[in-house]
């Protein structure tokens, strides 16, 4: 996923939050809002109780890929912060990323 379609400040992240439009799964929780650039952008948060910073980063670094393989950023019309729990851990890479796309899904209609 290239740097352009990340959200990165915290203050682009807490005006996300801050909108109070969600959709929840088990493994994730995502927050939209309205897309303020002109492409859509994604944010992705990892809490400490899921690891240290090395399996918190490579959590990222699949959430990423995950994230490149499902949108569209051109034609999406919203600014996602994606939120992962700690059910990610216990499941596979393919079962986490259909459920990221169900998910997404539902937040985009």
């Amino acid at each position: 996923m290239k740097k352009l379609y990340r959200v990165r400040k915290n203050e682009e992240f807490s005006s996300i939050i801050s909108a109070h439009h969600s959709v929840a799964s088990s493994a994730f929780v995502v927050y939209y809002e309205k897309r303020k650039a002109d492409n859509a952008r994604v944010g992705i948060s990892v809490s400490r109780k899921l690891g240290n910073a090395v399996e918190r980063n490579l959590i990222k670094r699949q959430v990423r890929e995950m994230v490149r393989a499902i949108m569209d950023f051109e034609n999406c019309d919203k600014d996602f912060i994606i939120i992962v729990r700690k059910p990610y851990l216990k499941r596979s890479f393919s079962d986490n990323k259909n459920d990221l796309e169900m998910t997404i899904k539902k937040a985009i209609i």
